[in-house]
């Protein structure tokens, strides 16, 4: 019963975290310009800003020293929507800036904290289909969200601040329900409280490092290219993002599922070569049908990623999983420190040349997989030979 109680406490702050961050997400765009009068160089500080949590979630270890990991995870959820909730009142740059850093804070605290208790709390055969059904509830939240924000500012005409202080209300007001109804579960494993990088876990960490400058490559030009070469309007990309989470509500169960069955290097084999023909796709497409198909596809590749943190799990000692979530957090954020800069500046002489860096990133993704094992476990983290 207990791990049922804790895959339920899982699944239940999984769905606050899109809730209460899509809504900031979806509208701050449109909020700084009307609001606080930024220009490009203000919303680029913004958002290099709110990587910075994510570059330093290794320091959720110390924090770790003065509170359990559970009752981490849900005051992080409550900084996020704190901060979601006070964004409207301090519509300036300076204002934006801090509100921004505070919700992210407890964003990137929170998906440092929740992939840990994963990989501790489910068992390795049950976790690639708990991942793959946690990633359907969080498409739930972020499909009622978009929901919410259409019917209520469009129909129904509630403004900017009506609507982050719903979505900020809503989280705190879930995140102290589930403080309430869950009780602390006690550690299965005594977790290192100090900073860890090990040896035997480099594949670990180079696979993840190489997934975080693949994501930030297709966060931050696939969706500009769409609008600056096809002329993609906001609700094109709406939609595209509602059609997103809808495969990802139906199918990121069953994907989770057949990697369980499939294995991890057999799921990343097929994900890293889809990769190669979609960001290929993307540097020559000329249809914006297209390279609609390939921003949905590129998307739903995303779930077979579950994959790098189960290999994980199976070869970790348990008491170095949170240490390790830090760690390897910061890592998949270190592309984000330059990745969108420098490619940037290619961008002006060569887009297609962005995509085909993001195919080779796959590519060397692609060889670095083969060497996960059939059966990783603690003690066999690679594979050297074909019956490894």
């Amino acid at each position: 019963m207990t791990a049922r109680s804790q895959q339920n406490f899982l699944l239940a702050a999984a769905f606050i975290m899109p809730l209460t961050f899509s809504v900031w997400q979806a509208l701050l765009n449109n909020f700084v310009v009307e609001q606080a009068a930024f220009t490009g160089a203000e919303i680029g500080m913004l958002q290099s800003l709110r990587e910075v949590p994510g570059f330093l979630a290794f320091t959720a270890v110390y924090v770790l020293l003065v509170i359990r990991e559970q009752r981490f995870a849900l005051v992080s959820l409550l900084v996020m929507s704190v901060g979601v909730a006070l964004t409207p009142f301090f519509p300036t740059t300076y204002g934006l800036y801090a509100t921004t850093v505070l919700m992210s804070l407890g964003f990137h605290y929170f998906e440092t904290i929740n992939k840990s208790l994963t990989l501790q709390w489910v068992p390795k055969a049950e976790t690639p289909h708990f991942m793959g059904r946690a990633m359907a509830v969080k498409a739930a939240g972020a499909m009622l969200a978009y929901g919410g924000i259409w019917v209520l500012m469009e129909l129904a005409g509630v403004g900017f601040s009506g609507m982050y202080l719903l979505a900020g209300g809503l989280g705190i007001v879930i995140t102290l329900a589930l403080w309430a109804r869950f009780p602390q579960f006690p550690e299965q494993a005594q977790q290192h409280k100090k900073l860890l990088v090990r040896k035997r876990y480099w594949l670990y960490y180079a696979l993840t490092f190489l997934g975080g400058a693949r994501r930030q490559i297709f966060m931050v030009f696939a969706g500009f290219m769409m609008v600056e070469k096809f002329g993609y309007s906001v609700a094109d990309i709406s939609l595209l993002y509602l059609v997103n989470y809808l495969f990802n509500l139906f199918f990121a169960p069953k994907i989770g599922a057949w990697v369980g069955r499939a294995g991890e290097r057999r799921a990343l084999q097929v994900e890293y070569v889809g990769l190669i023909v979609v960001f290929t796709g993307y540097a020559f497409v000329e249809s914006a049908t297209v390279v609609a198909g390939l921003y949905i596809v590129d998307h739903l590749f995303f779930a077979l990623s579950i994959a790098i943190n189960t290999y994980f799990q199976k070869i970790a000692d348990s008491r170095d999983i949170a240490a390790t979530a830090s760690v390897s957090f910061t890592i998949n954020h270190i592309a984000a420190v330059f990745i969108p800069a420098l490619l940037g500046i290619l961008w002006l002489s060569s887009p297609p040349a962005v995509f085909l860096i993001g195919a080779g990133i796959a590519v060397v993704s692609l060889v670095l997989c083969n060497l996960i094992p059939n059966t990783p476990e603690d003690g066999h983290e690679l594979r050297w030979g074909r019956a490894a």
